[in-house]
């Protein structure tokens, strides 16, 4: 006569899935944050760069809008008063950057007028924004 043990086994909760689990949440939120770029400008139409990258270590943002009017951290200002604004906002601190901001229709004139007004200001770290060709 034969005789079947029955071997009972017990419960019990396998870990690859779980941990699978988590490092793909991982990824998605590590990829959620690295493409969340910081903007500060206000929105106008940008050129397009094949090579334009988001530099995280700015400070301050420029903006022109097409019709040439200024804003400096989403405050509206005017061109004579930019330096000025800009060394109050940048008394003390050491190697400070810029967003510029640009309307893609702006002349080549009143854009370097906006650089000629910021560096008077001190400041040399001046980025220009353009969005990244699809």
């Amino acid at each position: 006569m034969k005789i079947n043990f029955r071997v009972e086994r017990k419960a019990r909760i396998e870990m690859l899935p779980i941990v699978d689990m988590i490092f793909l949440l991982l990824v998605f939120f590590i990829y959620a944050m690295l493409s969340m770029a910081v903007h500060h400008g206000l929105p106008v139409s940008l050129p397009v760069s094949k090579t334009a990258e988001v530099d995280k270590h700015v400070l301050l943002s420029v903006t022109v809008a097409q019709d040439g009017a200024l804003f400096l951290d989403k405050e509206s200002v005017r061109l004579d008063d930019l330096s000025e604004r800009l060394k109050r906002k940048t008394a003390g601190e050491t190697d400070v950057g810029l967003l510029l901001f640009a309307d893609n229709r702006l002349t080549y004139q009143k854009l370097f007028t906006v650089i000629d007004q910021i560096k008077r200001a001190g400041i040399s770290r001046i980025s220009l924004e353009a969005e990244k060709e699809r």
